[in-house]
C-alpha cells in the first residue's frame, strides 16, 4: 500500500508540475505584449495547403496565423467581408491553431 500511494504521489506530482509549466509559459507571451486572439467574427478554414481567413467583422483587422510549430507568417490585412490565405498546415503534422491580431504595420 505504501508503495502504491508514493507512486501515485510522485505521478500527480509530476503531472501537476507539467500543468503548471505549461499554464505559466501559455500566459508568458501574453504578458510580454504578444498578439491577441482575433474577435469571433473572424474564422479561419485550414487544410494542408492553404488556411482561409475570413474577417466577418464591420472593421478592418491585421491578422496573423498561428502554427503548433511556430512557423512565423507575415501579418495581412483584413477589410471587412475579405478572404485571405496563409500557408497551409503542410503534410508535416503541423496544425492550426487559430488567428491572432497584429499591430497596425506589424509585418511580422
Amino acid at each position: 500500500m505504501r508503495r502504491f500511494l508514493r507512486s501515485t504521489f510522485v505521478v500527480v506530482t509530476a503531472a501537476l508540475a507539467l500543468t503548471a509549466t505549461g499554464a505559466a509559459h501559455a500566459g508568458s507571451p501574453e504578458d510580454a505584449g504578444s498578439p491577441s486572439a482575433a474577435p469571433d467574427c473572424v474564422t479561419f478554414s485550414a487544410d494542408w495547403r492553404y488556411t482561409f481567413v475570413t474577417n466577418g467583422c464591420s472593421e478592418t483587422h491585421t491578422l496573423k496565423v498561428v502554427y503548433r510549430d511556430g512557423t512565423d507568417v507575415p501579418a495581412r490585412v483584413a477589410p471587412p467581408g475579405a478572404v485571405i490565405t496563409f500557408p497551409g498546415y503542410g503534410t508535416t503534422g503541423n496544425e492550426v491553431l487559430g488567428v491572432v491580431l497584429c499591430e497596425e504595420g506589424d509585418g511580422s
